[in-house]
């Protein structure tokens, strides 16, 4: 008896292992976007890419997100002022240090709510941040969307100016990414 129960248990976990499958799953294109804020006394400043790569490890069956990956070059972001746009490219020292890169090392997940803890690389500087955003689990298919901060004196960059008063430190980014899968 005692074998048949352990032999039951052998076999029911070798069926749910072999369900339980990691698949990689890219970014949906024109589906997807990075944006920053940064903001002046005199002004608020938004830019957009849509040119970044999100890359995701994840468990459909559990709906479970395993790692992620991001990649964005800082030249692909928009603020719809191309003078502005080349300043900070300038300001962010963009031929030296042409991408974004993060790598996420945890995950918390609880219903929709999704904090991913990783390792973000800017202006050749590689420093832990927080990413809090929701999820949204469809067949074949989930959305992300999400916020984080960073601080431009923490990655090292001289804040722009305008009439010599300086922009906030902080530098706001919010994400939205859609990814498939078969």
């Amino acid at each position: 008896m005692r074998q048949s129960l352990l032999a039951l248990c052998l076999l029911v976990g070798v069926f749910t292992t072999s369900f339980a499958q990691s698949r990689i799953a890219q970014t949906l294109a024109g589906e997807s976007w990075v944006a920053y804020r940064m903001v002046h006394p005199l002004h608020v400043i938004d830019a957009k890419s849509t040119s970044v790569d999100f890359k995701l490890e994840l468990d459909p069956m559990t709906r479970e997100i395993k790692t992620v990956t991001a990649q964005v070059d800082v030249t692909t972001f928009d603020s719809g002022n191309s003078n502005r746009d080349s300043h900070a490219m300038e300001v962010i020292d963009a031929i030296t240090y042409p991408d974004v890169e993060f790598t996420s090392t945890s995950i918390a997940q609880k219903g929709d709510s999704l904090f991913v803890t990783g390792k973000l690389t800017f202006h050749g500087l590689t420093k832990d941040i927080v990413l809090a955003g929701t999820t949204q689990w469809q067949p074949n298919r989930i959305d992300v969307h999400g916020a984080f901060d960073i601080g431009l004196t923490e990655f090292k960059i001289d804040r722009p100016s305008l009439l010599m008063i300086p922009v906030e430190d902080k530098l706001s980014f919010t994400l939205a990414a859609a990814f498939a899968w078969k």
